[in-house]
């Protein structure tokens, strides 16, 4: 597996909206507009590839000076549960930490609020509801 930041427009980039559609819109009778993926364009996109197809993939968007969002985080169906998501997680910490941020945060969908626990990442705050599903804003110090 090779994991990597994309350009916005690229054939990879494709990809990872594709999958994202399928992992996290679709099921939801969502989709994107736009708008909404020509603000990815002054994100980070990050994608894990296998064989170049994408089978993993989340996006990095500055919050504050020192604050950066991870969204969008989406691992392929028939590659959950094998250590995937955590070495994109990794690689986001990290790309984060070089870019000189101190704070990873996210709005994570109550059903991987265990995985983001286990990633070393605390629940601030109470249950919201955003694009229809229950999250809970989480935080870790990279520092």
């Amino acid at each position: 597996m090779e994991i990597n930041i994309l350009e916005h427009g690229s054939p990879a980039w494709q990809q990872m909206v594709d999958l994202r559609m399928e992992i996290l819109r679709l099921p939801l009778g969502l989709t994107f507009t736009a708008k909404q993926l020509e603000n990815e364009k002054n994100d980070i996109l990050i994608g894990a590839f296998e064989n170049d197809r994408i089978i993993g993939c989340c996006i990095l968007t500055p919050h504050d000076s020192g604050t950066i969002q991870l969204r969008q985080m989406a691992v392929k169906q028939d590659t959950q549960h094998k250590g995937i998501g955590r070495q994109i997680i990794a690689f986001a910490e990290k790309t984060a930490l070089e870019k000189g941020y101190q704070v990873l945060m996210m709005h994570a969908r109550d059903t991987a609020l265990e995985f983001y626990r286990k990633c070393g990442y605390e629940t601030e705050g109470g249950q919201f509801i955003e694009v229809t599903v229950p999250h809970h804003c989480m935080k870790k110090k990279l520092v």
